[in-house]
Order: structure tokens, then C-alpha cells, then sequence
């Protein structure tokens, strides 16, 4: 059996250098997908037209979109453009410039999941969406180096925090990143808020996502009456940026990297 220990109710679960080594595969492809669907990102292409190739991409390498039929989504990708801040619907709206669109991605290979997300702009974006897109990138990034063994997941929460609130930006609170491996959601929780020194000690070997979303307005959010799309309650921009990682003998490795 897989090691793990105790998280409240739950278990983490510690994967092997075996386990790592039988990720890669999906995490690759989860982000070259990324790297795929970069060029189409322009003015007049719809979130449906992204799910598309985005789908046709997973299945020619072997694998399946995670969300496709989870818990009920209806497509194989969540774009999320604008105020949208997370599990958009793809469908028949189309981008126009200026916008901006979160493509999140999680690719099935082999009973592995791999999960990234990016921000794209699309066209010339102005002043104040530079600002969200970017602090969520440096968000994330900074959430990234606090991972070692010995940290806690408080010590990754503190630093994005921090950061974004100390950019007179907002940070979502709803949603967080997760434990992933042959389960698309299992613990823990990776919190984007938090005190430094609380929660669970991070340890060689466990496997999660930091995926913070920021809003240039206010944090608060609503979700459609589709039950899946989230979005700004001001209908202010929010961004997001994902990787899925590893926790290594001293820091760790980002799986979510492009084969090439």
C-alpha cells in the first residue's frame, strides 16, 4: 500500500518515486496542451472551439479529459473569460480583444491525472488586466517557493496572500488547490491564504496543486445557475495560473513543464 498520514478525516498520500515517474506522462501533455492551444488564443475563436481542439489533442495521445462528465461538467476543458474566475463552460461566445481567458487543463493517462492552468490575453491587453494577470502568475510562483519538506501549507498561503492583498488585489477564498494522483481531488487542500507555521507539514513525496485565483476587485464570488461558473459578484477581472507539483528532498519539481 501507497504510505499516507492523517489529515482530519482524510488521508495524503505520499506517492513513490514509481508513482512520480508514471505521472509525468499526463502532467507533460497537460501542459503541452497548454502550449497546443496558445496560438488559436485570439479574437473571434470560441471557448467551444478551444474544447474542441483541446479534446481532439487529448485523445489522439491516449488519454481523457478529466472533466469531461466529473461530477456531471459538460465538456473536456473550463475557459473561463473575463469576471469568470473558475469552471467556465465552453459554448458559443467568442473572444474579443482585450479579453482574457483561464484555459485549465487536466489530462488522464494511464489512471494519472496531470492539472495546469494559464491566463492568456487576448489581443492588446490594457493597464489594469496586466496588473490581475500578472499578479496571479507572480502569486503562484511565490506559492511555489515555499514548498519543501518541513514547510506547511500556512508558509504557501501566507506568501500569496501577502503578496496580492499587499498589491491592493484580492484573493478567492472558495477554492483552493488539492492533492492529485490517480484521484482528480484528494487531500489536502492547498489553501491561498493562510498564517505561516499552520496547517499540515509538507513532506517528500506529496503531490498537489497551487492554482490561486485574484481579483482586481472585491474576493467575493457567486456561482450560475449552471451550477458550475463561478464569477466576480462586482463582475471585476480575476486570473489564475496552475501547476501541479511535487514536494522533493529539498524544495520541488513543478510536473506540469512541456515535453520539449
Amino acid at each position: 500500500m501507497r504510505p499516507s498520514y492523517k489529515l482530519g478525516g482524510g488521508m495524503v498520500s505520499i506517492k513513490t518515486a514509481r508513482d512520480i515517474e508514471a505521472m509525468r506522462p499526463a502532467c507533460h501533455h497537460a501542459a503541452d496542451t497548454l502550449v497546443m492551444i496558445e496560438p488559436y488564443i485570439k479574437a473571434g475563436i470560441s471557448t467551444d472551439d478551444i474544447n474542441d481542439l483541446v479534446h481532439a489533442f487529448t485523445i489522439k495521445a491516449g488519454g481523457i479529459p478529466a472533466p469531461l462528465n466529473y461530477h456531471g461538467f459538460p465538456k473536456s476543458v473550463c475557459t473561463s473569460v473575463n469576471h469568470v474566475v473558475c469552471h467556465g463552460i465552453p459554448g458559443n461566445k467568442k473572444l474579443q480583444d482585450g479579453d482574457i481567458v483561464n484555459v485549465d487543463v487536466t489530462t488522464i493517462l494511464d489512471g494519472w491525472h496531470g492539472d495546469t492552468s494559464k491566463t492568456f490575453y487576448v489581443g492588446k491587453a490594457k493597464p489594469r488586466t496586466e496588473k490581475v494577470v500578472e499578479a496571479a502568475r507572480k502569486a503562484l510562483q511565490l506559492g511555489i517557493a515555499e514548498v519543501r519538506p518541513g514547510a506547511t501549507l500556512g508558509d504557501i498561503g501566507h506568501a500569496i496572500q501577502s503578496y496580492v492583498e499587499g498589491q491592493r488585489l484580492s484573493i478567492v477564498r472558495e477554492y483552493c488547490g488539492h492533492g492529485i494522483g490517480r484521484v482528480f481531488h484528494e487531500d489536502p487542500q492547498v489553501l491561498h491564504y493562510g498564517k505561516p507555521g499552520t496547517g499540515v507539514v509538507l513532506k517528500k513525496g506529496m503531490v498537489f496543486t497551487i492554482e490561486p485565483m485574484v481579483n482586481i476587485g472585491k474576493a467575493d464570488v457567486k456561482v450560475l445557475a449552471d451550477h458550475w461558473t463561478v464569477v466576480t459578484r462586482d463582475k471585476s477581472l480575476s486570473a489564475q495560473f496552475e501547476h501541479t507539483m511535487v514536494v522533493t528532498d529539498d524544495g520541488c519539481e513543478i510536473l506540469t513543464i512541456p515535453s520539449q
